[in-house]
């Protein structure tokens, strides 16, 4: 059983596939438009898992740095950028609470729940301390979470079971199984993959994840604590404010020097 990402890598995108990074990409922008005097040249992509974020916002003309701290992610962004012909992108294998940069950013990205994996006490004050320290003065931190309601609700104890291609085009089969622990706050998924061969059989394999449920409270004392000034918590794309059933939070913050 793997704790990585090596089991899901190659099916990572198929599995989100529902996930349209051209609007998520537009909800940056109309963050960097709101809250910033200009839009920045530099962006860090935190957790950038196989570069769809990163891609997307260097189509759109920013120096892109993406930072993950799985090399089997890492290994399908960068087939993905030789693929495209893409080698202005530096992609960094690094650990998202103390990660190291070659100078400030003007702003960084962090999606797709990637904070919720900061499951120990004491990391995502890590995070947000390293963040903070290679924004720019003023420089936004836009993040999202999966909300308490999303954990309680929708992952719970539930098990789903996804049909799909990895990234080579053969099938696969992803069975996903959940264990959310209302004291702990933590919820433990695992994976199974099953990947078909050039025979016909297929190749199993497991991995465990966690993620950390985190409060608004929460949330907003660790960025107060780390110099950040909260802009705002969205619900969606269009800056809607969240409710009791709201699953994904959109989280915008300045950093303050």
């Amino acid at each position: 059983m793997d704790s990585g990402y090596s089991a899901i890598a190659n099916v990572y995108d198929k599995i989100n596939s529902d996930i349209n990074y051209t609007e998520w990409a537009d909800f940056i922008e109309k963050c960097f438009d709101r809250y910033l005097e200009k839009r920045p040249e530099i962006v860090l992509d935190l957790a950038c898992g196989t570069g769809s974020m990163t891609f997307e916002l260097q189509s759109r003309g920013y120096d892109m740095i993406g930072a993950d701290g799985s090399e089997d992610m890492l290994s399908e962004a960068y087939e993905k950028a030789y693929s495209k012909g893409i080698s202005n992108i530096l992609f960094l294998k690094q650990d998202m609470r103390c990660f190291e940069l070659y100078g400030t950013v003007g702003a960084v990205c962090c999606c797709l729940d990637s904070i919720n994996y900061l499951t120990e006490n004491g990391d995502l004050d890590k995070c947000l301390s390293t963040v903070h320290n290679y924004l720019d003065p003023d420089g936004l931190f836009i993040f999202d979470v999966n909300t308490p309601h999303k954990f309680e609700n929708v992952y719970g104890n539930n098990h789903y079971i996804f049909e799909t291609e990895d990234s080579c085009g053969n099938m696969a089969y992803c069975g996903w199984q959940n264990d959310y622990n209302a004291e702990t706050k933590l919820c433990s998924f695992y994976l199974s993959v099953f990947t078909e061969t050039e025979d016909g059989g297929y190749i199993r394999a497991d991995e465990e994840q966690t993620e950390r449920c985190y409060s608004k409270i929460e949330l907003e004392q660790s960025l107060n604590a780390n110099g950040f000034e909260l802009v705002g918590i969205f619900a969606d794309y269009q800056f809607a404010a969240p409710n009791s059933s709201t699953e994904r939070w959109y989280i915008v913050a300045r950093a303050k020097k």
